[in-house]
């Protein structure tokens, strides 16, 4: 490989949208943080213990990169001891609806495998 050659960083949020959501759907984690988000769930300790399997290391980093990608944002309070709450930005909002049209896409492909062939070609004619 040539040293010249363009390299796509993980670690920087992604230009195209398309690597977004490749990065997002790609850690396990994400949706579950979504959804966690979404019942009122917002400390990270909170999280972890919601979760079983889930650890403090790997959800700061999906957190981390959920900021990056202006998802989320972090609001930091200067209390002892400190707290750190998570909510979704207004864009994050808008992604959430893509999730669910993702979500609601493959639960149709599982209906449709489902369908036998002679009801298929029925409603074909």
């Amino acid at each position: 490989m040539k040293t010249n050659e363009k390299k796509i960083l993980r670690r920087t949020a992604p230009v195209q949208a398309t690597r977004m959501v490749e990065a997002i759907f790609g850690c396990k984690w994400s949706l579950t943080v979504f959804t966690l988000l979404t019942d009122g769930v917002n400390r990270p300790g909170e999280m972890v213990r919601s979760v079983e399997g889930l650890s403090t290391k790997v959800l700061n980093e999906c957190l981390r990169r959920h900021i990056e990608f202006g998802i989320l944002q972090k609001t930091s309070f200067a209390e002892i001891p400190p707290r750190v709450e998570y909510e979704f930005t207004p864009f994050g909002r808008k992604f959430l609806k893509v999730v669910g049209d993702i979500e609601q896409l493959q639960q149709d492909i599982g209906e449709a495998k489902h369908v036998p062939v002679s009801e298929g070609r029925a409603s074909e004619s």
